[in-house]
């Protein structure tokens, strides 16, 4: 399903646990760099749902695309948003900035072979998809809702507990 709010569960699960290590602005737009390719087929009408966007080797495309234009968005989106406490010069590590956009592109590619028939992981070595039905779809969509949310109490529990200490 593209652009499914549903991958960004993960995500905010790692930003909790990874914190300023990981960038949950440039994981959010690697997942819309994903889907892409099959917005195009949907509104086309023509090609593979799921096709090289949704490999392991298309993955490490996107995740480089998706790191050298991702992170001047999230600054400039960062900035806007005045998220950071040096509001003039707002800048993401490259290190994180790739970190953030590979976790993303493959974990998409992992959560969607769980669920996805179509989807051929391991391309062009095989065909097959051993992944697929793993665990069920709604268990998989529980397991992402519930990483998030989960992700998001640690997230501001662990912020508040450091801003008690700094006092």
């Amino acid at each position: 399903m593209p652009f499914t709010p549903i991958h960004i569960g993960p995500g905010i699960l790692l930003k909790s646990l990874l914190q300023s290590s990981f960038s949950l602005m440039v994981f959010g737009w690697t997942q819309i760099v994903m889907d892409i390719q099959p917005l195009i087929v949907l509104v086309s009408g023509e090609g593979h749902l799921h096709g090289f966007t949704h490999t392991y080797i298309g993955a490490i495309l996107i995740a480089i695309f998706a790191a050298l234009s991702g992170k001047y968005l999230s600054e400039i989106g960062l900035k806007l948003l005045r998220i950071s406490e040096n509001k003039k010069n707002i800048s993401i590590a490259w290190w994180i900035v790739f970190l953030s956009a590979f976790i993303g592109s493959f974990s998409h590619v992992l959560l969607d072979s769980i669920m996805h028939p179509d989807v051929e992981p391991f391309f062009p070595f095989t065909f097959d998809n051993p992944l697929l039905g793993l665990i069920s779809v709604t268990m998989l969509h529980k397991v992402c809702l519930y990483s998030g949310l989960v992700g998001a109490a640690m997230y501001y529990g662990i912020n508040w507990r450091l801003k008690g200490k700094v006092k």
